[in-house]
């Protein structure tokens, strides 16, 4: 997909990654649509990038995408409003960093709603217009390394972006031929608010040790060229390419005991 000219839709677009995917794509888009939860900090990069962009068209839609009924006002106001989106980036996600039987079920459900049940449902209501327009177009879901692997400690983030990841890789398929193409972006850490929210305290261990960390910057660009050249999975970062390439090769059996070994906490 070529990106100059593009009319794209970000969830997330609030912080971290989304708001980079917003500022890297402000100078080749005609039209953003921010969407977020908090409607003062897209306020903010609305003025922001207005500023810098004077002829970019800018929209907001503060949403939170835990909401089913949210999610239905969103995607009939792009159609009542005649925004034609070509280009969706589902960034909005939430996750949670320790043992799952200690986990807040409500923190739970609202990380399945969000990572799973609102992109499916942007995806699915998006979708049809975006394949009759006939002019192509792309959706990049932000899924994660993670999605590679169960994860102790990271059980059901790690569950929610296998699905997002499968998903992306089966509707790529499902999609040949129509012009349009399935990203699915996988990076290992960044340091984002992302993970400030996934942990439990302030003294919870880090993702992932310093070399593996890819700055956001780097993860936006590597993203957007993938989008451009149509690939399946991007993952950001030399260090996060070689470890999951060895993780896609190596036997279940022995990731399992690879995992008992690193546990370093129990239940």
């Amino acid at each position: 997909m070529k990106l100059e000219g593009c009319r794209a839709l970000i969830t997330g677009a609030s912080s971290g990654i989304g708001r980079e995917f917003a500022r890297q794509l402000a100078d080749r888009a005609e039209l953003l649509v921010l969407v977020a939860r908090r409607a003062d900090r897209l306020q903010e990069l609305r003025e922001e990038l207005g500023a810098l962009h004077p002829h970019l068209r800018l929209e907001v839609h503060p949403a939170d995408l835990a909401e089913a009924e949210e999610i239905r006002r969103l995607i009939a106001w792009t159609e009542r409003e005649h925004l034609s989106i070509n280009l969706l980036i589902n960034n909005a996600g939430l996750g949670d960093l320790g043992a799952f039987a200690t986990a807040d079920p409500e923190k739970l459900d609202q990380m399945m709603l969000v990572n799973v049940v609102a992109l499916t449902r942007l995806m699915r209501g998006l979708l049809p217009a975006m394949i009759a327009r006939r002019n192509g177009g792309a959706i990049l879901n932000v899924s994660s390394s993670a999605s590679f692997l169960p994860l102790a400690n990271f059980a059901v983030y790690a569950a929610t972006k296998a699905y997002v990841t499968s998903l992306s890789e089966a509707l790529r398929t499902e999609l040949r031929g129509s012009g349009l193409g399935v990203t699915a972006l996988c990076p290992g850490p960044v340091r984002t608010e992302f993970s400030e929210v996934a942990r439990r305290s302030p003294n919870e261990n880090e993702l992932g040790p310093e070399f593996v960390y890819v700055s956001v910057e780097e993860v936006v660009t590597a993203a957007l060229r993938g989008v451009e050249s149509d690939r399946a999975i991007v993952i950001p970062g030399w260090a996060m390419k070689a470890g999951m390439a060895i993780v896609r090769l190596t036997p279940a059996v022995l990731l399992r005991v690879a995992s008992r070994l690193t546990m370093k906490r129990p239940l």
